[in-house]
């Protein structure tokens, strides 16, 4: 079985929030035997651009000791687990962005809440601005993503959602290379977004067009997943994608989400596909985003 994920970035700033995503990095990365690359940014204020290492000495202590406290965990967890430690300075969602870039990172698994996450619907910006930048894919993890310890964490259901756009099928690659590898379950979701129908004649063919068009986007992640050998069960659901999305999760016990940052709406690597946006915020299961830059796994 071919290795979906080679290597591993885990950035940390020793929150709770970085410990939530460093904890679910190391368990998927365990689970595909990729390397471990851990990372803190120390951030330079303009105060203190020319101030020299002094100014920063305290600063860097503190992020080794969180590379250094992620590491620990990794290898606690996993002794055959390859891992990198580094401390960087720069403005963090941009030296994450340049490390993953640098070193040929396969994924970078991160809290959705950092040291300024204040409100479940509110992700953390240094998150936000990866999530939006990122040529690779993100493992975007919710504080409460239900489990204390690694152990716990398993990845035996994986749901693709689906809207038929590129940016969709490219998620939908890594969903079932994923799902290959793990020798997880894999469901597929499609919803008809009912929001705008008026309940006209012309709306109700408008909806049976819709409803076409999902079965044909649903047959295709199977067709696509039958190749690999991968079980996928495929539904239709109506109303707002994000909230079908989210409710089937629920409902069905799902331990993540593979899902394109960009659907229909994307327009540029500065926008977020609206649906995965509102899934990201609101989830409490584990978010895998996978821009349309993507390469294939």
């Amino acid at each position: 079985m071919s290795r979906p994920i080679e290597s591993m970035l885990i950035p940390t700033d020793d929150s709770e929030g970085a410990l939530a995503g460093a904890k679910h990095g190391i368990a998927l990365a365990s689970r595909t035997d990729a390397d471990v690359h851990v990372l803190s940014v120390v951030q330079v204020q303009d105060s203190l651009a020319d101030s020299g290492d002094i100014a920063f000495a305290p600063l860097e202590e503190n992020a080794e000791e969180a590379v250094e406290a992620i590491a620990k965990l990794a290898r606690s967890y996993d002794e055959e687990l390859d891992i990198t430690t580094a401390i960087r300075r720069g403005t963090p969602f941009q030296s994450i962005r340049e490390y993953a870039n640098r070193r040929e990172i396969d994924v970078i698994a991160m809290g959705t809440k950092g040291r300024t996450g204040l409100d479940r619907f509110l992700l953390g910006s240094v998150t936000e601005n990866v999530l939006r930048t990122a040529r690779t894919p993100v493992l975007a993890v919710p504080p409460n993503a239900g489990v204390s310890t690694i152990d716990d964490m398993t990845f035996e259901r994986l749901l693709l959602p689906t809207d038929g756009s590129d940016g969709a099928a490219i998620a939908t690659e890594w969903g079932i290379a994923l799902a290959a590898c793990l020798e997880s379950m894999a469901h597929t979701l499609y919803s008809v977004d009912t929001t705008r129908l008026t309940g006209t004649q012309e709306s109700g063919e408008i909806l049976d067009a819709l409803e076409r068009r999902g079965e044909e986007a649903v047959e295709r992640v199977r067709e696509r997943a039958r190749d690999d050998g991968v079980s996928v069960s495929g539904s239709i659901a109506t109303g707002s994608p994000a909230n079908a999305i989210l409710t089937y999760a629920t409902d069905h016990d799902v331990d993540l989400i593979v899902m394109g940052t960009h659907g229909q709406t994307g327009i540029g690597q500065w926008f977020l596909g609206s649906v995965t946006e509102n899934v990201v915020r609101q989830a409490d299961t584990p978010v895998f985003c996978v821009p349309v830059s993507a390469n294939s796994p």
